[in-house]
């Protein structure tokens, strides 16, 4: 798989650190990252990213309205993480969604299936 730019939403700082090393270590430019509704759309919009890991529920917004957003503009391929992955397979069973905590093999997987779907 090619290298991808990828931006990340979320508002734990921590998780954030934590997907940014694995996709560095994976290959992958995070090219980056916001924690808000209104920044990740901004962001989406001036960075032009290969892909999109978001988060479902942000301090200010949700991520699911996030994405729905930005491909107005046209498809960004997506993977949605959650702690809780029924919020996401409940409004979007065809999504590309992974648990929290999760590992680089789960990652891996969810990055290619994502790139896959866009295809």
């Amino acid at each position: 798989m090619k290298a991808l730019r990828i931006l990340i939403v979320e508002d734990d700082k921590a998780m954030v650190m934590l997907i940014s090393m694995t996709l560095e270590e994976m290959g992958h430019e995070v090219c980056d990252t916001e924690c808000t509704a209104e920044g990740a759309i901004a962001a989406a919009i001036s960075s032009r990213p290969d892909l999109i890991i978001s988060d479902v529920k942000l301090l200010e917004g949700n991520g699911i309205d996030v994405i729905d957003r930005i491909c107005r503009n046209g498809f960004i391929p997506h993977i949605f993480a959650s702690g809780d992955i029924s919020l996401v397979s409940d409004l979007r069973p065809d999504a590309v969604a992974i648990q929290k905590p999760f590992s680089y093999g789960q990652l891996l997987v969810a990055i290619d299936r994502a790139m896959t779907i866009a295809a």
